[in-house]
């Protein structure tokens, strides 16, 4: 199993050197991360060289797909970050599906949305990129989130139709979301394209909370996936420690 590890949620404080230093000390081989317009890339991409560290995914600009009048900017904001990931060696992009407009139809919303990733399309395929669309947790961080619940992500997925397209599965918001985390990712591995792991309540690292990190990350594996799990908690511990102990339990699946 490929473990990456955010390093915006996990090392605020440290230098992009120094939180490469620490992914790489816990003996992972991938890094994510956030947004990339905060961050300098030369220092970022001399980090990488100097770590041997592959960024697994990042955001592209967080433009809302459930407004048909922000299509446009929302092409421009991907036509800007696929530079950015083809200089970082990165070809899987994270998106977000923007805030559910008040008065306006889920339906409507929906439609923008699936329109939206099918303008994507062509631009993704044509670059080799994959673009990851996220479910979020209504309840705990995000109140107001258009998508939150993966059935309906997944039905977006099929809509789209395209192997460009995957869902970003994040195992602590849809602990919170529905639950049924197995038989969910068992039955629908072909569509994910990317986890992130945190445990619940708190999102902090697996073992804090009530999700059987265990047996959640033995079925990924036994689902044939290929991506990478990101670690995405905020550890209670330093954040070397909590990333090997991520990994121990990872190399005793």
């Amino acid at each position: 199993m490929k473990l990456s590890a955010c390093i915006d949620i996990m090392m605020r404080d440290a230098s992009l050197l120094q939180k490469l230093q620490t992914v790489r000390e816990a003996g992972l081989t991938a890094f994510e991360f956030w947004g990339w317009e905060n961050k300098e890339m030369p220092e970022l991409t001399a980090a990488m060289e100097e770590t041997k560290l592959h960024a697994a995914t990042f955001c592209t600009r967080m433009i809302s797909l459930v407004d048909p009048e922000c299509r446009a900017e929302y092409v421009k904001g991907l036509e800007a970050t696929i530079p950015v990931a083809k200089a970082l060696g990165c070809d899987r992009l994270i998106t977000q599906t923007g805030a559910e407009r008040p008065g306006v139809s889920r339906l409507e919303q929906r439609q923008s949305l699936v329109q939206g990733l099918q303008a994507a399309v062509p631009l993704l395929e044509a670059q080799g990129i994959t673009l990851l669309v996220e479910p979020l947790n209504l309840l705990v961080d995000h109140a107001g989130y258009y998508l939150s619940q993966s059935g309906e992500a997944f039905a977006i997925i099929q809509e789209v139709d395209s192997p460009n397209v995957k869902v970003l599965y994040d195992i602590y918001h849809q602990q919170i979301t529905e639950g049924n985390l197995i038989p969910t990712i068992e039955t629908n591995v072909e569509s994910i394209g990317h986890f992130h792991v945190a445990d619940h309540p708190g999102r902090h690292e697996p073992g804090t909370g009530e999700i059987n990190y265990r047996n959640v990350l033995r079925a990924i594996e036994k689902s044939g996936y290929q991506g990478y799990v990101g670690l995405e908690f905020k550890p209670t511990t330093a954040a070397g420690e909590a990333l090997q102990a991520v990994q121990r339990l990872v190399d005793q699946l």
